[in-house]
């Protein structure tokens, strides 16, 4: 089968971009002056010359004394990232300045204030490089760090940083009856905003309801960002964010590609080197590819792909699939890409979605991962991606007007 010519890949400079990071250090670190810091924090947390925040605040406190650093708290995988999803590092103290990590991946609000005052922290700084999606778990470790400063009346600085998948927000709400730790909130599947733009619509939002007031909060803004610009084109220097986020390429997809967690016959392409751009499982053929490459979606390719993880879904078991090639990113839509890809899926016998026997009551991943059950059911009763797209638009759009006071950059 013949499939169409991709589109030709959108070439855009290399924007230079000044992160939050980037403006304390130049600024002196004098937003922190004579504060005692808790530090929120993991790998990403590097300046333009790759020099971490922490270590950054060690030095300047050792050499000036103008800050003391209380403690540092690692959230998913830990402060300096060597834990698979799922994991942390413990408790510990860090090799290379002697500093107590404290593990706070899956804190209660309550953990986090006992964890603040063990650490007698004044100021909570936030340094995290986010991905733009709801189900990735460091937006939800913001959210309940600040729910407990504001309880405690600690203040919370928030170091922004650009948002790889850009300012757009795409795909459905989160409801109610469906809230985990991957999606806490109501918020939009991609909620398209940088993780300081993330915090003031939390602080406006909902802390005062779940805290009893605001938080006092700082964004330290970037300089240069515009919501225009996706994670490659920019200068800001990619550090993984998890184990399974290896490119900025890979924050592109994973709000659409994510959702396959949420499918067992599927393998979301970790244990490989491509995880969430390769998608695929035993049972499934070249077909896929090219009844999705016909569908034309825009700003995206499918080429069929062979692959055998290493490890999660399908261990040392052939897998086919797709590899899935973004090629215009200023029109791709990433949960439109991931609902065409389920439909046509769903067609094939091996098709089987992940269910959660611990969780009898909700017992469909797939459900918690999208914020309710229309996704999943629309699906099963053969609806097409314009009628399942279609289905959120209402919500979309309200999700887009309430989030926009809190937006600090151009659009």
């Amino acid at each position: 089968m013949e499939r169409p010519a991709p589109e030709k890949p959108s070439l855009r400079p290399r924007f230079p971009v000044r992160t939050g990071l980037d403006r304390l250090v130049e600024g002196g670190f004098a937003e922190l002056a004579g504060q005692r810091i808790g530090v929120i924090s993991n790998p990403t947390g590097v300046n333009g010359r790759y020099s971490h925040l922490v270590d950054l605040l060690h030095a300047h406190a050792q050499d000036t004394g103008g800050l003391t650093i209380g403690g540092v708290f690692g959230p998913e995988h830990g402060f300096r990232g060597s834990a698979q999803a799922g994991d942390t590092e413990g408790t510990g103290t860090d090799a290379r300045t002697g500093l107590t990590v404290y593990d706070a991946y899956n804190a209660s609000q309550a953990t986090w204030e006992g964890l603040y005052e063990r650490a007698s922290a004044q100021t909570l700084v936030f340094d995290i490089q986010d991905v733009g999606s709801r189900f990735y778990t460091y937006i939800w470790t913001l959210y309940d760090s600040m729910a407990a400063a504001a309880r405690r009346g600690l203040r919370y600085v928030v170091l922004d940083r650009p948002n790889p998948a850009g300012g757009k927000a795409y795909g459905p709400m989160m409801t109610p009856r469906f809230t985990t730790a991957v999606g806490k909130k109501e918020i939009v599947q991609q909620h398209g905003m940088t993780i300081g733009e993330l915090a003031r619509f939390f602080n406006g939002e909902f802390l005062s309801a779940e805290a009893g007031r605001p938080v006092e909060l700082e964004v330290i803004e970037c300089s240069g960002w515009a919501a225009d610009m996706m994670g490659g084109d920019t200068n800001v220097p990619w550090v993984m964010p998890s184990p399974n986020m290896p490119t900025p390429d890979t924050a592109l997809l994973y709000p659409g590609t994510g959702m396959f967690e949420g499918v067992s016959s599927l393998s979301e392409g970790r244990g490989t080197t491509r995880p969430f751009e390769l998608i695929g499982g035993p049972g499934f053929d070249y077909h896929w590819s090219d009844r999705l490459n016909a569908a034309n979606l825009p700003g995206v390719s499918f080429r069929e792909a062979y692959f055998t993880p290493t490890f999660n879904k399908f261990v040392n078991t052939l897998c086919a699939g797709v590899e899935v090639k973004v090629t215009n990113p200023q029109v791709f839509d990433p949960i439109r890409t991931a609902v065409a890809m389920l439909v046509e899926a769903r067609k094939y016998p091996a098709f089987a979605w992940r269910a959660d026997a611990w969780d009898s009551a909700r017992p469909h991943w797939i459900d918690k991962l999208s914020g309710s059950e229309r996704l999943r059911t629309m699906i099963d009763a053969g609806a097409s991606p314009d009628d399942i797209i279609g289905a959120w638009q209402e919500e979309l759009a309200a999700f887009d007007a309430q989030r926009r006071p809190y937006l600090l950059y151009p659009r």
